[in-house]
C-alpha cells in the first residue's frame, strides 16, 4: 500500500511539473510575440518625447531671438538655459530636461545653422506637408533668415534637390550661432514628423511657425503670397 501511495504521488508530482513547464512555455511564447510590440511602443514614446523637447527648444530660440530683436542668435544650448534678463531677475525660457536629446547617445542636440543648406530640406518637407505652401514666421524678426532659405529653394538645381546623405550632416553641438536643433541620431523613426521618418531630419526651429502668409513654390518670399493656416506640429 505504501508503495502504491508513493508511486501515485510521484506520478502526480511528475504531472504537476509537466503542467508547470507547459504553462511556462506558453508564457515564453506569449512574451516573444509581444516583445516587438513593446519595443516599438518604447521607441515611439522616446520619439514623442524628443519631439516635445525639440518643440520647447524651438520656442526658447524664438523668445531669445525676439528679445534681442534679431541682433544675435544663441550659440549654445547654455545660452537658452541661462534665460533672459527681466529687470533685476532672470526669466527662464528652457527647462533643463528639454536641453537633453533623448535620442542622441551623449544627449546633446545638433545645432542647425541659419543657412539654406542646413534648413532647405526641412523647409521643403514642411512645404509639402502644408499643401505646397510655407507657413509664415512667428514675427518679422525671422524673415531675414527665411528669405535666404526660401530663395535657395527657388533656385536649387536637380543636384540640390537630392536628399543629403547622413555623412554630409555636420554635427555641431556648441560654439556656433543656430536657429534650430536636431537629433544626432540618424536612425529611421516610427513617428513621422512633417512626413519625415528619420531622426536626423527633424529640425526644431521657430521658422515657419506663423498662421498667416505662406509662400508658393517658385515664388520669391518678397512677392505676393497666399494665406493659409499653418500646421505647427505635424506628427503622424
Amino acid at each position: 500500500m505504501w508503495t502504491t501511495t508513493i508511486s501515485n504521488r510521484r506520478q502526480e508530482s511528475g504531472m504537476t511539473l509537466i503542467a508547470v513547464m507547459a504553462v511556462m512555455a506558453i508564457f515564453a511564447v506569449a512574451l516573444l510575440a509581444v516583445a516587438p510590440t513593446i519595443a516599438t511602443e518604447v521607441q515611439r514614446e522616446r520619439e514623442l518625447e524628443a519631439i516635445a523637447r525639440g518643440e520647447e527648444v524651438a520656442e526658447a530660440i524664438r523668445q531669445y531671438v525676439e528679445f534681442y530683436r534679431g541682433a544675435k542668435l544663441p550659440t549654445s544650448i547654455d545660452d537658452l538655459l541661462e534665460g533672459l534678463p527681466e529687470g533685476t531677475r532672470t526669466r527662464q525660457i528652457l527647462r533643463p530636461s528639454a536641453a537633453i536629446d533623448p535620442l542622441s547617445k551623449d544627449g546633446k542636440w545638433r545645432l542647425v545653422q541659419a543657412d539654406g543648406k542646413s534648413l532647405a530640406p526641412f523647409a521643403k518637407a514642411v512645404q509639402a506637408y502644408n499643401g505646397g505652401l510655407l507657413p509664415s514666421n512667428p514675427s518679422q524678426v525671422f524673415d531675414r533668415w527665411a528669405i535666404v532659405i526660401v530663395n535657395s529653394l527657388n533656385t536649387e538645381t536637380e543636384a540640390d534637390k537630392a536628399t543629403p546623405v547622413d555623412e554630409e550632416l555636420e554635427v555641431l553641438t556648441e560654439n556656433t550661432p543656430f536657429i534650430g536643433v536636431a537629433s544626432q541620431d540618424r536612425g529611421k523613426s516610427i513617428v513621422a514628423y512633417y512626413g519625415l521618418e528619420n531622426h536626423s531630419r527633424w529640425i526644431f526651429t521657430p521658422l515657419f511657425r506663423g498662421t498667416g502668409v505662406s509662400v508658393q513654390p517658385g515664388r520669391n518670399m518678397n512677392a505676393a503670397a497666399n494665406v493659409r493656416p499653418a500646421t505647427n506640429i505635424a506628427i503622424d
